[in-house]
């Protein structure tokens, strides 16, 4: 029996609550966190950052990439379902209503036992540099029997983040999200997520390219350091040889797509850029969304490049108001 594809993408990542600062170089390099990069904290040492910046604003976001993707999605005039896991605590009960009010249908499972929703503190710099501080929480309490599979057979693409290889539950969980998606037909995308994963799992990486996913998602940096290769052209080419589909994402240069081994450049946008966070999520959720709608690859890639150029222009990893009127402009339809 066929089942009907009533949604666009099958998400699956770590369910985070961003706290969102802005800070100056001096704090950063003050508390020695590495400018511009992901790092796992635990309770204690994000705690006594959270104690450092009282009496700043701070802003609260649902978030984890994979999330902030399926967001990008729902503001394009898609569907999404989302798969995570949080604690019955405030920041649990908050992610919930914020991802039901952006338009994302989820199963966030409540996680059994101790342990806190995950966060991740944002540190934005004045030259738009975010450096995140990363408490999993019960997020990595995540497990192949929280994928729901009937949800998934309705589902047009499956979406995996690079993040959840980092502990493993989450990385059994993807693995039989991709498995499953193979035997339905179902496309499957990854996204290497950061370059300290890139590190430790490439191997693992290129086994799950290779066996299960049709796209890839990854930034110049990333491409380069999982293929020991300075020129980003030569990344693209052998990037495209183990996998079907690749977007390799440059910053203000926009991006690079390998589609079935053909290389193709396509321009950003010129924008003055605030602040960096969730540019590449954007971008992944602005493809998938053209993936899922009758898009070709290259139209696909110039809207990811016009929704992480938008996201850019803003504090935080996402959007507020709906994007879908500005498909037919910005592609010229």
């Amino acid at each position: 029996m066929t089942v009907e594809k009533k949604t666009d993408v099958f998400g699956v990542g770590n369910a985070l609550v961003d706290i969102l600062a802005l800070v100056d170089d001096d704090f950063v390099r003050e508390h020695d966190l590495g400018k511009g990069s992901m790092m796992l904290v635990d309770t204690e040492k994000q705690g006594h950052l959270l104690n450092q910046l009282e009496g700043q604003e701070l802003k609260l976001r649902s978030g984890g990439s994979a999330a902030n993707s399926m967001i990008a999605i729902a503001l394009s005039g898609g569907t999404g379902f989302y798969v995570g896991k949080v604690a019955k605590d405030i920041h649990g009960e908050f992610y919930r209503q914020d991802l039901l009010e952006a338009g994302i249908h989820f199963n966030v499972h409540p996680a059994r036992g101790d342990g806190p929703t995950g966060t991740c503190l944002v540190l934005t710099t004045p030259d738009a540099e975010r450096t995140m501080c990363t408490n999993l929480g019960v997020s990595t309490h995540l497990a192949k029997e929280d994928i729901d599979l009937d949800r998934l057979a309705t589902c047009r693409f499956s979406y995996i983040e690079g993040y959840l290889w980092d502990g493993d539950d989450p990385r059994q969980a993807s693995v039989t999200t991709m498995e499953k998606s193979v035997s339905l037909g179902i496309p499957v995308a990854f996204t290497f997520s950061d370059m300290f994963l890139v590190e430790r799992f490439g191997d693992d990486f290129r086994r799950v390219m290779k066996d299960y996913c049709q796209v890839v998602f990854c930034n110049a940096d990333e491409v380069r350091r999982f293929l020991g290769e300075a020129s980003l052209a030569d990344c693209a080419r052998r990037l495209g040889e183990l996998v079907t589909t690749a977007f390799i994402t440059d910053g203000a240069n926009g991006c690079h797509v390998v589609h079935r081994g053909e290389i193709q450049h396509i321009p950003g946008f010129a924008v003055q850029a605030v602040d960096t966070v969730g540019a590449g999520d954007a971008f992944a959720g602005g493809v998938l969304y053209g993936l899922t709608n009758g898009l070709d690859v290259t139209s696909s890639a110039r809207w990811g490049n016009y929704v992480a150029s938008r996201v850019v222009q803003i504090y935080g990893a996402r959007l507020d108001e709906p994007l879908r009127d500005q498909v037919s402009p910005v592609l010229g339809r």
